[in-house]
């Protein structure tokens, strides 16, 4: 025969197998998908900041500059500093407090700015447009509650300017992203004057990047260098990119893991599947090989048939994947971003190229080898090789089998993965690798949850009182006095939903062996009821006690149950280490009463009330009803606790992520059932002429499945466990953290065994096509299918 004749051999063939070919199309597809989406994410993960940095034209230095001070040309010489490498501005800016509904959002720095672009700090929208017109704001995701969705605000929302004569307000046209966060928010250069309340200093932004700021001495040195070429006491405030890059890559470090851990899963998944789909195609098709030897085509034609067989539904597939991979890596590159605190993240091209190329390379290096032990059978080999498994394998199972009193569909379905031993580990692993996946899912999305909700006590404290009262942001500083301090305390004693309330004091204090200071957090109560997540020890409950966060142990070199001097600024005091709380970061903490650390619980300290709720009462109605009793004239104003948007992206992506696994994980199942169909489909002949039902055959295909599926339930539970406290370690080790023990024992027996049960819903979701028909078809189809 010739070439041209296989190759209109192996298309015919193709025609005949539809459902081979949509099987290794549709498995190419979703392997290819998480390929380049796993890719993607590796890539993203890997220095994040850094890369935004560099494309977003970054601002090493934001300097502050008191407008009345300098002229601008003097603003516009410090342009021409040697070391200045670029620079922008100055831009109009002024510290306000905003509100929403009622609700306050606290102080945030506008800057005005006509547009998003430029030589430094180049503004990335993530949503909406610019300000274009008077009234009109774009918020900075990075920032405090901000974004779509977080802490409430979306596009069009209205913003209340407090603290002005004339009450101003803003609506939200935009969210953007400054990777160095030289602004809370933007509006037109016009704007900026409308914001400024009386006596207010006029003020502007002066962005630089130089030839050297690596480091915080590089940049002390470049603000200095500023600072001298400006008349005196012009420069009023600096900001590094130092600490946003510090900031953003503890998020990166804490995204890390779980990406790594799921983007690995995919690929091996696809690596699996991949192969096992493939080889068992060409392993089908031997009794083919064998009638196609045996009219003549040679050893190389055969290769080629078969080749080409899988080879263009492949290519197809691939091909789909690629595409379905960057659509899908669009949401959650965006998801990513946002977690990461940058503008925006694409995928880069090679990726796409990589997942395409190795997908190619690893279906024909699975059809490789099949296809040539083909060519190399002889005709007869060939027909006898694809007529049924090598002689012995599985009899003994078999016979096991028959002595059980089981159902003889069932017996002869579980007895049957041992026939192909080789296509059953794969299918093992592959059911394993999608069940890990989904109950490391459920798992780690509790574990996040637990993390959340310790961090921002969100669960615990609903509610918080903070002075973001008029006039604090525009003009000189003003806190509450005793008296307002008095009357907030009223307030919420007043409400009947008031379960607990504790006044929250912050100060600086000095303890040996901590470079710098730590920050002391006073409690004005009992505080026990605010439910911070404890890694060891107890809550302080006597005074002389206070517990410690991870980062103070580690820089002070204590363990829980030592002492510790402390130095209020007031008094110095020994204090006894009583526990170690979860709360991230690389900046020492301690919480104590105000009674052991004298000097913090000043009035001037005073940074917040926590308050507990009741069980039945409404938090948005609790805290409008608080806010009527203070009044528009007071500095302390009922709010949410901003919890971020980091966990609930993390979440997000785990979801996705699982889905995507566990969807892979099914076709792979699929594939084999379906094999094992066309192995067997003369054996479901002969049992449908000697009378077995419908529903016994489906019975007995989907138990085909059934072993491999109880076995990777049993693998994949303790695995699953072991990855989600293995990860949340990861994630707390980056940042700088311990992990309480209840963020890790998220899975309860009961929650557990019910997980486990993914397994089986993968494998039977999977066989249940292939099943369907085998039950479906007539003897006599069966017969001649073979």
């Amino acid at each position: 025969m010739s070439w041209l004749g296989a190759v209109r051999t192996a298309t015919g063939g193709l025609l005949r197998h539809k459902v081979q070919a949509v099987v290794i199309g549709l498995v190419l597809l979703i392997s290819t998908a998480s390929a380049t989406l796993g890719l993607a994410l590796l890539v993203a993960s890997n220095g994040p900041f850094d890369h935004a940095f560099g494309v977003q034209h970054g601002a090493d230095v934001t300097v502050t500059v008191n407008t009345a001070r300098a002229s601008s040309a003097e603003l516009a010489a410090t342009r021409q500093l040697a070391g200045v490498a670029a620079a922008a501005g100055p831009f109009a800016s002024s510290t306000v407090r905003l509100q929403m509904s009622g609700q306050s959002l606290g102080e945030r720095t506008l800057a005005g700015r006509a547009s998003p672009g430029g030589p430094v700090d180049d503004v990335v929208l993530t949503a909406g447009h610019w300000p274009d017109g008077p009234g009109q704001v774009v918020l900075d995701t990075g920032g405090r509650g901000s974004g779509p969705g977080s802490g409430g605000t979306e596009l069009g929302s209205t913003l209340t300017v407090t603290g002005l004569p004339r009450t101003a307000a803003l609506t939200v046209v935009g969210f953007g992203n400054s990777i160095t966060g030289t602004a809370d928010g933007w509006v037109t250069p016009a704007e900026i004057a409308r914001l400024r309340g009386p006596g207010a200093a006029a003020s502007a932004q002066l962005l630089f990047r130089f030839t050297q700021a690596a480091n915080y001495a590089q940049v002390r040195a470049d603000v200095a260098e500023v600072t001298r070429a400006l008349p005196a006491a012009t420069v009023t405030g600096a900001a590094s990119w130092l600490a946003a890059a510090d900031q953003a890559a503890g998020n990166g470090a804490i995204m890390e893991p779980f990406v790594v851990a799921f983007a690995l899963i995919g690929l091996v998944m696809a690596v699996l599947i991949v192969g096992n789909v493939i080889s068992g195609a060409v392993v089908a098709g031997y009794q083919r090989i064998g009638v196609l030897k045996s009219i003549g085509l040679s050893p190389g034609q055969v290769m080629v048939v078969y080749l080409s067989r899988v080879g263009w539904p492949a290519l197809a597939g691939c091909v789909a994947g690629m595409f379905l991979g960057n659509l899908l890596a669009v949401p959650v590159l965006q998801g990513s971003a946002r977690a990461y605190g940058v503008g925006s993240q694409h995928a880069p091209w090679w990726t796409s190229v990589l997942a395409l190329a190795g997908m190619l390379a690893l279906t024909a290096l699975a059809a490789l080898g099949p296809a040539l032990r083909a060519g190399r059978l002889s005709a007869t080999e060939a027909i006898a090789a694809g007529r049924a498994p090598r002689s012995g394998r599985g009899y003994a199972v078999h016979r096991l089998a028959a002595r059980l009193r089981l159902p003889r569909p069932v017996s002869l379905g579980l007895a049957a993965p041992t026939a192909r031993p080789a296509r059953t580990m794969v299918t093992l692993a592959a059911i394993t690798f999608g069940a890990t996946a989904v109950i490391f899912a459920f798992g780690l999305h509790s574990s996040l949850s637990r993390a959340a909700q310790s961090q921002s006590l969100s669960s615990t404290v609903p509610v918080q009182l903070q002075p973001f009262g008029p006039g604090t942001g525009t003009g000189p500083q003003q806190t509450p006095g005793a008296a307002q301090d008095a009357a907030a305390t009223a307030a919420l004693h007043a409400q009947p939903g008031t379960r607990h309330d504790v006044a929250v004091y912050l100060n600086q204090v000095k303890v040996p062996g901590i470079a710098g200071s730590a920050n002391a957090w006073a409690f004005g109560g009992d505080a026990a009821w605010t439910g911070y997540g404890m890694i060891e020890g107890q809550w302080y409950d006597a005074p002389g006690e206070v517990d410690v966060n991870t980062a103070f142990l580690d820089q002070s070199g204590l363990a829980v149950g030592e002492t510790a001097t402390v130095n209020t600024g007031t008094a110095q005091v020994t204090v006894r280490i009583a526990g170690e709380v979860f709360d991230p970061g690389s900046q020492p903490e301690l919480f104590g009463s105000e009674q052991t650390l004298p000097g913090v619980a000043t009035d001037v300290n005073l940074q917040q009330y926590d308050v507990g709720l009741r069980p039945g009462t409404n938090a948005a109605a609790y805290i409008q009803a608080v806010n009527a009793r203070l009044g528009a004239n007071s500095l302390w104003q009922a709010t949410t606790p901003d919890d971020g948007n980091f966990y609930s992206i993390a979440s997000d992506l785990v979801g996705l992520l699982a889905l995507m696994v566990a969807v892979a994980a099914g076709l792979g199942v699929l594939n084999t059932v379906l094999m094992t169909t066309r192995d067997r489909v003369h054996d479901l002949g002969v049992f449908k002429a000697l009378g077995m039902r419908p529903g016994q055959v489906l019975t007995m295909v989907v138990c085909w499945i059934a072993g491999p599926a109880v076995l990777a339930a049993a693998i994949a539970a303790p695995a699953a466990v072991a990855l989600n406290a293995a990860t949340v370690r990861a994630m707390a080790g980056a940042a700088h953290t311990g992990v309480p023990a209840s963020f890790t024992q998220v899975f309860p027996p009961s929650r557990l065994a019910l997980l486990s049960l993914a397994a089986l819903a993968i494998a039977v979701g999977g066989a249940l096509l292939p099943a369907s028909w085998a039950a479906r078809a007539r003897p006599a189809v069966a017969l001649r299918a073979e």
